[in-house]
């Protein structure tokens, strides 16, 4: 003997009364979680914070050890706060520690100064945010500049233009 099926009406997708459900644009500051209209994906928030607008960016840290390198990266997406304490915290470690190898002096901690340059423009564009509920931003800190650590750049700075000044005199 067969059971008739429990339920012989078709499976329809739960729609919510118009009215009950607020539809936001997508990527809105307002959209909760990131959500914007249905059937798009959801905008990720801060990596950190959870808070909207994020920016997907990565943000990068070298450290030279005469003749050995090490790279450091943080991948995104950071809100504004986030996004400028890590650049400050990952530039001010490669002011300290990335100039001490001769690859690093000349090229490698440069070019990780202006990558992290570009990603801290990019995240400063974005307006200011609320963290998740539950959730705190980091705090940024003060500005590299400010920093006294980063001026030990200096020091490997100085040297190599010592070096190339006594290059270029004792050659000509």
């Amino acid at each position: 003997m067969t059971t008739p099926p429990y339920n012989s009406q078709p499976l329809t997708p739960h729609t919510a009364p118009q009215g009950l459900v607020a539809t936001y644009p997508a990527g809105s500051p307002q959209s909760p979680y990131g959500y914007g209209q249905p059937g798009q994906a959801p905008m990720p928030g801060c990596r950190v914070c959870g808070a909207h607008p994020a920016a997907n960016v990565t943000i990068r840290a070298h450290q030279g050890l005469l003749i050995v390198m090490r790279w450091e990266k943080l991948d995104g997406p950071f809100c504004r706060t986030c996004g400028r304490a890590v650049v400050r915290q990952m530039t001010t470690r490669t002011f300290l520690l990335g100039w001490w190898s001769p690859l690093s002096l000349v090229a490698v901690s440069p070019f990780t100064l202006l990558w992290n340059l570009v990603a801290h423009r990019k995240i400063s564009k974005l307006p200011a945010s609320t963290p998740a509920p539950g959730r705190q931003s980091l705090p940024e800190g003060i500005p590299v500049h400010r920093r006294p650590v980063a001026y030990v750049a200096l020091i490997p700075v100085a040297w190599a233009v010592w070096a190339i000044t006594g290059l270029i005199t004792h050659a000509g």
